[in-house]
């Protein structure tokens, strides 16, 4: 895909807004931070437990993630750079939730090995081939993770449980900027070429998936057990619909693309506005 200096220069300046606000005002420290004193075994319990590896499971295919990530967008300064810094920010976020499961007691050293071998017998492949459908995956994808984790804040204040309340402040605040930072290259995009982009967005919504899915042993039935997931309609109003506001668009004019037979989210997707 051919791009014009313009939209390489609005992808430079997003990438620069974003950084400076992750180093002026959203860097954490896993060591200073996180209140690693206040570790309560009472807390622990085995659905917790399967909660947060779930998570830690999805950080581990970081490899993946960023390999991808990066031969897609490597021509792009602004594009590139943002794959570099996410993979760092996402590399804290596997490394916070294996040490709160090994400091707490929850999972040992042996069981974490034979967990990790487990996570990488498989390997994560692209969703999409386009540098623009992996933005409007990325905008989805990143709101969603954003969703459960406040989801999983909110529970450990209720719990009293100080440790997991801060990892997931700094970790869901860390994913809302990622959305962030997507959505503003899918505007860069649609200013680019808005009819492209819109098939491409409609694309990507009708088979959207989370990156767990196939690759994570019981992936649907630990997050239904454990409480580590979203509804579908969560992600409807709180992801979905606000990307397309923020976009710019309606599912009216998603409407208008082609859409595939198959899809997963269509019938909330497509239903008549209220």
């Amino acid at each position: 895909m051919d791009e014009s200096s313009a939209t390489r220069d609005k992808m430079y300046q997003a990438y620069l807004e974003f950084f400076e606000v992750a180093e002026r005002k959203r860097r954490w420290n896993i060591f200073d931070d996180i209140p690693w004193n206040k570790l309560d075994p009472a807390l622990n319990s085995e659905l917790k437990a399967t909660r947060i590896e779930t998570y830690c499971a999805e950080e581990f295919y970081l490899p993946d993630y960023t390999g991808g990530g990066v031969q897609l967008s490597r021509q792009i300064f602004g594009a590139a750079w943002f794959q570099a810094c996410w993979s760092y920010e996402e590399s804290k976020h596997g490394l916070v939730f294996r040490e709160y499961l090994t400091r707490s007691g929850m999972r040992s050293a042996s069981q974490f090995a034979q967990f990790e071998d487990a996570v990488f017998a498989s390997k994560w492949k692209l969703p999409f081939t386009t540098r623009r459908q992996m933005a409007c995956y990325g905008a989805l994808q990143e709101a969603a993770t954003f969703l459960a984790y406040k989801a999983q804040k909110d529970r450990a204040i209720r719990e009293g449980d100080k440790v997991l309340e801060a990892i997931f402040t700094f970790v869901s605040r860390d994913e809302a900027a990622h959305a962030g930072f997507y959505r503003a290259m899918a505007r860069i995009e649609l200013e680019a070429d808005r009819v492209g982009t819109i098939a491409d967005l409609a694309f990507v919504v009708a088979r959207f998936q989370m990156p767990g899915e196939g690759l994570i042993p019981r992936y649907q039935e630990r997050l239904r057990e454990s409480g580590a997931g979203i509804s579908a309609r969560n992600f409807v109003e709180h992801a979905l619909f606000p990307t397309l506001k923020m976009l710019g668009t309606t599912r009216a004019e998603l409407k208008t693309a082609s859409l595939p037979p198959l899809q997963t989210i269509t019938e909330s997707l497509l239903a008549p506005e209220k």
